[in-house]
């Protein structure tokens, strides 16, 4: 008997503590008995609060959501501007349950079914506002009003899944890489023939520059050897006339200073032979009678 007490009271027990269930805070639970929603009286479904709350033993299964704010942050899309440019757009959005049965209802509870068909809208919005405007427009003072309107836009179509979208962010605008490498190389294309030029007219430059040098040169060599010649012409002249003055004056002792000058021109060396005549006039001022004369 008493073993059968124990038997019951252990029994009770675990009924009683999986009637219980506590939803914590940040949270919300909604309760299903054989797969159905439990509604209140007004047909609304039954959404628990957080603290602590009772429900049928086994038959009834308590399914808890998140009623925190949530961030969708995927990966980037690709989007087509009105030019027909294609762009690589990274984006966030921020968002929450506000309808617990709604979203229930439309996912399932599933956070991750959620936010694929969030995603959808996010997307259709954007693809909206992208497609209407330019990259000059994206990029400039439109930015702002592009994101209002996509999250306008997506809070409309999520309203039916029980979400409320808070804010809808773009986080980086690139282009794709194909078109990036595209661009990238007719920009190096520009900048290779910008370059080519600058160093084609400094080529010409140098070369004009390079012939004025020349030619400014060749003009003061020129003056140069003319100025040279003509002190030099200047030079012989005044030196034959200051021989004219000389041998007008004194021919006799003109005669014998040439004379020395072609002794000492002719036996620099000991080595020089000279096979002339003893008489020869070279020798008149050598010979003794020429000298006591």
């Amino acid at each position: 008997m008493k073993n059968f007490i124990i038997a019951i009271v252990v029994v009770v027990a675990l009924i009683v503590v999986s009637a219980i269930f506590v939803v914590p805070e940040g949270q919300r639970a909604i309760v299903t008995q054989f797969g159905k929603i439990q509604r209140d009286a007004e047909n609304r479904v039954l959404v628990y609060e957080p603290g602590l709350h009772f429900k049928l033993p086994v038959i009834q299964e308590v399914r808890k959501l998140d009623a925190r704010v949530q961030t969708l942050d995927d990966q980037a899309d690709r989007f087509v501007t009105a030019e027909k440019k294609d762009l690589l757009v990274d984006s966030y959005v921020k968002w929450r349950i506000k309808d617990f049965g709604a979203f229930f209802l439309s996912t399932g509870g599933i956070k991750s079914q959620a936010e694929v068909l969030l995603k959808q809208y996010i997307n259709n919005g954007l693809r909206t506002e992208f497609g209407s405007r330019t990259i000059q427009e994206i990029v400039s003072g439109e930015r702002t009003q592009l994101m209002q309107s996509a999250l306008s836009q997506a809070a409309q179509a999520a309203n039916e899944l029980g979400i409320e979208v808070i804010d809808v962010r773009v986080k980086q605008i690139n282009l794709p890489t194909e078109i990036s490498d595209s661009i990238f190389a007719r920009m190096r294309a520009e900048r290779k023939a910008v370059a080519d030029e600058h160093r084609a007219r400094g080529r010409e430059q140098a070369e004009i520059i390079r012939a004025d040098v020349d030619a400014r040169v060749t003009v003061m060599l020129a003056d140069a050897e003319r100025n040279s010649r003509t002190v030099r012409g200047e030079g012989d002249a005044t030196a034959a006339k200051v021989y004219a003055d000389m041998y007008s004056k004194n021919a006799e002792f003109y005669a014998f200073v040439r004379s020395l000058e072609a002794y000492r021109n002719s036996f620099n060396s000991k080595n020089d032979v000279l096979v002339v005549q003893p008489d020869n006039d070279f020798f008149k001022y050598m010979r003794s009678d020429k000298v006591s004369n």
